[in-house]
């Protein structure tokens, strides 16, 4: 049996070693190989900017290299905010494409309950969200819980009731909590973008003009990728919207891959996965 901690794969060296640290720490915990692997893009990663390490491992050649080791049997531990999102659903299919181009060799694989399952990415963000309030010193900003953006209504849902989660634990710790996503307007369930939250909440700034708006960005992003790493996308949107609107400032979270709740959950999840099959042949 072997086990892997599978994310979605970026080109950002950060978001590649952010998945082997906390792969090691599952391995540690665990005390059994955990596999760092992703579903695409680290494989391009140049060797170089990963410290002279191989670049990363991804998807279907970590599954061919194994099989023909004579391995039948994979555990995936999801490394993404929702698994029953389109980036869960991809990975299965790509799965199931690897089943049936390797007929002759066949093989099973299972995934374990995420970090929605388990319950604490609330918790992270709002301990995130504290954490920025104390470093900036804030007096009880708007906080914006900010996710991708994608097709899948299953993963606004999740981004909807975290959301609410988080509210519930800062109580008046803050003035409001709104979900929002990066991009994806295409979508209706994507709505209010970033930009257009960003946009609303500098609308209603205090008097006199010369005060500020401060908003916190809560990023339900796991690793530091294009997306939500010093000088990404959110980054742009919200200096964008800064330049746009002088009196709003702009204070991001850290992530929540990177909170000390997140490898202990994922961990109890994976533990729990194999008690249940019951196979000592671990890999």
């Amino acid at each position: 049996m072997t086990v892997a901690l599978i994310d979605n794969g970026s080109l950002e060296p950060a978001a590649t070693r952010n998945l082997r640290v906390v792969a090691a720490d599952l391995s540690a915990t665990l005390g059994l190989p955990v596999h760092p692997v992703s579903w695409k893009h680290s494989d391009r990663i140049p060797p170089a900017a990963l410290d002279g390490d191989p670049a990363g491992t991804t998807l279907a050649p970590f599954v061919r290299a194994h099989l023909a080791a004579g391995e039948r049997q994979f555990i995936f531990a999801p490394f993404f905010i929702s698994a029953q999102g389109a980036i869960g659903s991809a990975l299965r299919s790509d799965l199931e494409t690897l089943q049936q181009e390797h007929a002759e060799t066949p093989f099973a694989f299972t995934f374990t309950p995420g970090l929605a399952d388990a319950g604490v990415i609330a918790q992270i963000v709002a301990a995130r969200v504290r954490e920025t309030i104390g470093v900036a010193s804030l007096d009880a900003p708007s906080v914006l819980v900010v996710d991708h953006g994608g097709p899948s209504p299953a993963s606004a849902a999740l981004r909807d009731r975290l959301t609410g989660d988080v509210r519930a634990l800062l109580g008046s710790a803050v003035l409001s909590v709104t979900a929002a996503s990066m991009e994806g307007g295409a979508h209706a369930h994507n709505h209010p973008l970033l930009a257009e939250a960003l946009a609303a909440l500098s609308a209603h700034t205090a008097s006199p003009p010369t005060a500020h708006t401060d908003v916190v960005v809560a990023l339900l992003f796991l690793s530091p990728g294009r997306h939500a790493g010093p000088g990404g996308d959110i980054a742009q949107i919200c200096g964008a919207a800064e330049a746009a609107h002088p009196s709003l400032c702009c204070h991001l979270t850290d992530l929540v891959g990177t909170h000390p709740l997140a490898a202990p959950a994922l961990a109890a999840a994976l533990q729990n996965t194999l008690s249940n099959l019951h196979d000592p042949n671990l890999a």
